[in-house]
């Protein structure tokens, strides 16, 4: 299980990194083609000093890659850690999905 193979904080900066609205648009841009630190800074009315620390972020979490190339940083989708995300959230969706049936069980017996 990923669940299991994920350190507390590792899951706590998954779930940080994809807490934040900005965040999550800033994955699902990267994820099909890459952006400078300055693009993505275009497409958001904060500064680029923000949109920064939002890719350091989601960076952190292993969401991202970011690299130099001259004076740009081009910032890309982490396949292998998108994938670690994913599957750590289809456990926890299965965990839930098996409370509920045993749930209606319960209900069901009674």
């Amino acid at each position: 299980m990923v669940v299991d193979q994920l350190s507390d904080a590792e899951v706590d900066r998954l779930f940080q990194a994809f807490a934040d609205a900005t965040r999550r648009d800033i994955v699902r841009r990267v994820t099909v083609g890459e952006y400078s630190v300055s693009g993505l800074a275009a497409l958001y009315a904060m500064s680029f000093a923000a949109v920064q620390k939002h890719v350091a972020v989601l960076e952190r979490a292993s969401l991202v890659t970011k690299e130099k190339r001259g004076r740009e940083q081009v910032v890309r989708g982490n396949h292998e850690g998108l994938q670690k995300a994913r599957r750590l959230l289809d456990e926890y969706e299965a965990i839930w999905r098996q409370r509920a049936e045993r749930i209606a069980d319960i209900l069901a017996e009674g």
